[in-house]
């Protein structure tokens, strides 16, 4: 889900942010626009919170970026939380991101400045939601970014703004999400360390849910963390691991499929990834 969406899911997943081209005496070589990735994770988190019920997930996309600085893209991940009886029968099992932006060094080289819209799309079959604690789980979300280097650290903050609802939560239109990432290049074979704090603010009230009413406190919004590391084998592949987890409200942030202690549990995640 996750600027550049190529940038963010390296970012987010293989904690690889390359700083600013170095100047070459040699020819420079001509570097394609279209970029691709694939990767296996074992547990698909978004922002702290299992897509994939705790189990494994494949995932992939591709990036167009023009010289100019406008970029557009697709990224896709299998998932396993819009797929149960709970919903009416519901069943999304795969997540779709389409997403387009500006992207440019503004400030100085090494300091990426990134605007875009980014629609999450889950294409569903069955249906409708009978339970009004669920809405149509399609999102689209605003977002700015600014990318920083300092020396062998690397990383972005970041803000995404819903002008939907999101991710079928009754009345959380306006709802942000706040995203600082920071990696530092350890210089000893190609291991890069991963540190991520985010906040996930949910506006409205969930007044038309179930066990829910109006007087009801919004305690749905929580924040989510990553420690980890990334192992650079060169030729665009990495693989990682890192400990995600959150302080997220289990009795809604939950996988409705019988694991105890919510979606956002703490938990390791390893990830595979190639870029192209």
């Amino acid at each position: 889900m996750n600027t550049l969406q190529k940038t963010a899911i390296a970012a987010a997943i293989s904690g690889l942010f390359a700083p600013a081209a170095f100047a070459q005496a040699t020819p420079t070589v001509e570097v394609s626009p279209v970029t691709a990735n694939v990767s296996l994770v074992s547990d698909y988190r978004f922002r702290g919170i299992t897509q994939s019920n705790y189990q494994p997930a494949i995932q992939g996309g591709f990036d167009y970026a023009h010289e100019s600085g406008l970029y557009i893209g697709n990224w896709n991940s299998t998932i396993n939380w819009v797929n149960n009886t709970t919903y009416g029968a519901v069943n999304a099992p795969l997540e779709m991101n389409f997403y387009g932006g500006f992207k440019k060094e503004l400030i100085a080289p090494g300091f990426a400045s990134d605007f875009g819209v980014l629609q999450y799309y889950y294409p569903q079959s069955g249906g409708p939601y009978p339970d009004a604690s669920m809405l149509n789980p399609n999102t689209t979300e605003l977002y700015a970014a600014q990318n920083y280097t300092f020396g062998p650290v690397t990383g972005f903050g970041k803000v995404s703004y819903g002008l939907t609802n999101i991710f079928g939560i009754p009345n959380s239109t306006g709802s942000y999400y706040l995203d600082l990432t920071s990696n530092v290049d350890t210089g000893f074979w190609g291991i890069s360390l991963n540190g991520h704090i985010g906040y996930q603010y949910v506006a409205g009230q969930p007044a038309t849910a179930s066990g829910w009413t109006a007087s009801t406190p919004n305690n749905i919004s929580y924040t989510d963390w990553k420690l980890g590391a990334t192992k650079d084998f060169g030729g665009g592949l990495a693989l990682s691991a890192s400990y995600v987890s959150t302080n997220a409200n289990p009795n809604w942030w939950n996988t409705y499929n019988g694991n105890k202690g919510g979606a956002g549990r703490g938990g390791a995640v390893v990830a595979l990834t190639k870029t192209f």
